[in-house]
């Protein structure tokens, strides 16, 4: 299905999204401050139990899966705040806009009275 501007009645719609790109960027920040102290806290528990493959064998470990932890734990939360962000866009934000006149609606935008 084709969308339509309410004001001009032009088919040259496009999408702002600024719902999806905002929550996304929220999800992985907050996603990867999760994963990464997840991560040192069992970096630093295992750490503390395998001193049997020496301080080298620790710290590698340690870091490797704070590391691992974080860019996991980054991708996770991108993903939720981009599917939060969709929803968004669809059911709260003015998500459309009009390439020709720049009037900006939503799918169930009727009215015309709208403010631009």
């Amino acid at each position: 299905m084709s969308e339509q501007c309410p004001n001009c009645l032009s088919r040259r719609i496009g999408k702002n999204n600024y719902g999806k790109k905002a929550a996304g960027v929220v999800g992985a920040s907050a996603g990867t401050y999760g994963g990464y102290a997840a991560a040192t806290a069992g970096a630093q528990a295992g750490a503390a139990l395998g001193v049997v493959a020496g301080p080298v064998g620790a710290t590698v470990g340690g870091i490797g899966g704070a590391v691992i932890g974080a860019l996991l734990g980054g991708a996770t939360g991108a993903s939720a705040g981009v599917i939060l962000g969709d929803v968004l866009d669809d059911r709260v934000l003015e998500n459309l806009r009009c390439l020709d006149c720049g009037y900006s609606f939503s799918t169930d935008s009727d009215s015309r009275d709208d403010i631009r």
